[in-house]
């Protein structure tokens, strides 16, 4: 064989391995861009579930507590305000925002329902918070998978090699759940 032969095979063979390690790499991405938006969706799915019992939980409250009009008026205008956020998980500080609202709300509601002992005791209204509750776990654990999900997405799109064939193809970096910033200070407890 020839000396140029020789060249002209190893050139191509590195030419492929390059270009399979490309495709590769692309392929990847592209299946971790989907593992994004798949735990996006759960996410979704679980604030959905935390949306569907609320109106149940303030039609409970209402029969129990009809002069606390404001506070359920408060859970129902979040509500409606968290469902009107639509985010497909590039952009998730208003739903964020909208939801922590709509934590706030429901917790002024757990407290409006510490007066009424009745409603405590009411086996619906058991039932439904404690359905609540579980929602609420479900969220966390929820977020926690997102961001996880995000973060193994965020790190790959900024590897070398991967760097490269991400900023060719468009792959950009997923925002995370963060905490809400009142979540920062302890609340003040008085007894």
């Amino acid at each position: 064989m020839k000396k140029s032969a020789i060249i002209g095979i190893v050139v191509g063979v590195l030419l492929l391995m390059f270009i399979g390690r490309g495709v590769g790499a692309y392929n990847g991405l592209v299946s971790m861009e989907e593992g994004v938006d798949a735990q996006w969706s759960q996410v979704e799915n679980v604030y959905q579930r935390r949306m569907d019992l609320i109106p149940n939980l303030v039609n409970t409250v209402k029969g129990y507590a009809a002069h606390e009009q404001e506070t359920l008026q408060a859970v129902v205008e979040a509500r409606a305000k968290a469902t009107q956020t639509n985010v497909d998980g590039d952009n998730i500080a208003q739903y964020q925002e909208n939801q922590a609202a709509l934590s706030s709300a429901l917790s002024k509601l757990m407290v409006v329902v510490e007066k009424y002992p009745d409603l405590k005791a009411n086996q619906n209204f058991m039932q439904l918070q404690s359905q609540l509750e579980g929602t609420e776990n479900r969220i966390a654990t929820e977020r926690r998978r997102y961001n996880e999900v995000c973060k193994t997405y965020n790190a790959s799109i900024r590897k070398f090699p991967t760097v490269v064939i991400a900023n060719m193809s468009g792959f950009d970096k997923k925002e995370y759940f963060e905490a809400d910033k009142a979540a920062e200070k302890a609340p003040e407890v008085n007894f």
